[in-house]
């Protein structure tokens, strides 16, 4: 799937759960993590080279993940808005920061404010950024996705 492509599904992700049958889709995206601070905390250098966007029943998450854990942007996809024609913005009510400890994996659901947002920092690639504050700090993630066209596609 290349840019254009995941900027619609991800633009249109919200639009899919009309259908009963799709209650819960995800979308395994491969690239680069630039960026993922967890409560003010900066674990970059840890942050592993997926994303998971996931969309089930009326929600959206865009998933985080590194060395020992993880981190759920998560927002009503019914609620999407486009800040200019091309840059789809996601609003943000929850974060979902985890990791995992010698008891297992500990999650703690934060009520949050911020947005995820979709841009196109260069041909075939598309930027997922998303920020918000809740009650234990400051949440961030930057993910430039390494999508390329498919054999014999026309070049975007």
């Amino acid at each position: 799937m290349y840019a254009p492509t995941l900027r619609l599904a991800l633009a249109l992700a919200p639009l899919l759960l009309a259908g009963p049958a799709l209650a819960q889709t995800a979308i395994k995206l491969e690239g680069r993590c630039e960026k993922l601070v967890i409560a003010g905390q900066d674990v970059t250098g840890t942050c592993k080279a997926t994303l998971m966007n996931t969309v089930s029943r009326s929600r959206t998450s865009f998933d985080f993940s590194a060395e020992g854990r993880a981190l759920s942007f998560s927002g009503n996809g019914a609620q999407q808005e486009r800040t200019e024609e091309t840059d789809p913005l996601q609003p943000i009510n929850l974060v979902i920061p985890s990791e995992t400890t010698k008891d297992g994996v500990v999650q703690g659901p934060l009520v949050a404010v911020g947005a995820c947002r979709f841009s196109t920092p260069a041909p075939g690639k598309t930027a997922i950024t998303c920020e918000a504050n809740a009650a234990k700090g400051a949440y961030a993630g930057t993910f430039v996705t390494d999508t390329k066209a498919p054999p014999g596609a026309p070049a975007p």
